[in-house]
């Protein structure tokens, strides 16, 4: 079992579906060379296969991390890195290159208590 993404023309998901495995291709009708391509055609949309083991660039079962994250509906997929990203939650978050996830400008702090981010200060508040 596999899992694909198709993405609209501005690269965002669609839509996740669960999938025949890429590696099995004894059904893969001769005119496709993989299963991305099948489903895509089917669709009329782009598709990616995606790993339900990956999220933040660590695969859940000790194997390899694919496309950086499980893609989600709203995510966008970058070509140019081959990796899934989440929508952006503010905007002066950037993305973290070695997890593929958004981080705050700040780092909140590591005190034990819990915070908020406030877009408007850009600092973290603490948590009534």
């Amino acid at each position: 079992m596999a899992h694909y993404a198709f993405l609209n023309n501005n690269n965002i998901v669609t839509d996740v579906i669960t999938g025949i495995d890429e590696s099995d291709t004894s059904t893969l009708p001769s005119e496709f060379s993989s299963w991305e391509e099948f489903y895509g055609t089917k669709r009329g949309q782009t598709c990616k296969r995606t790993s339900y083991n990956t999220l933040g660039n660590q695969h859940n079962l000790d194997g390899t991390p694919f496309r950086g994250n499980y893609a989600g509906i709203g995510y966008s997929y970058d070509a140019d890195n081959d990796v899934f990203i989440e929508p952006k939650p503010f905007g002066g978050w950037v993305i973290d290159e070695s997890t593929w996830k958004w981080k705050a400008p700040v780092e909140m702090p590591d005190d034990g208590n819990d915070y908020i981010w406030n877009e408007d200060t850009t600092s973290w508040d603490a948590a009534p």
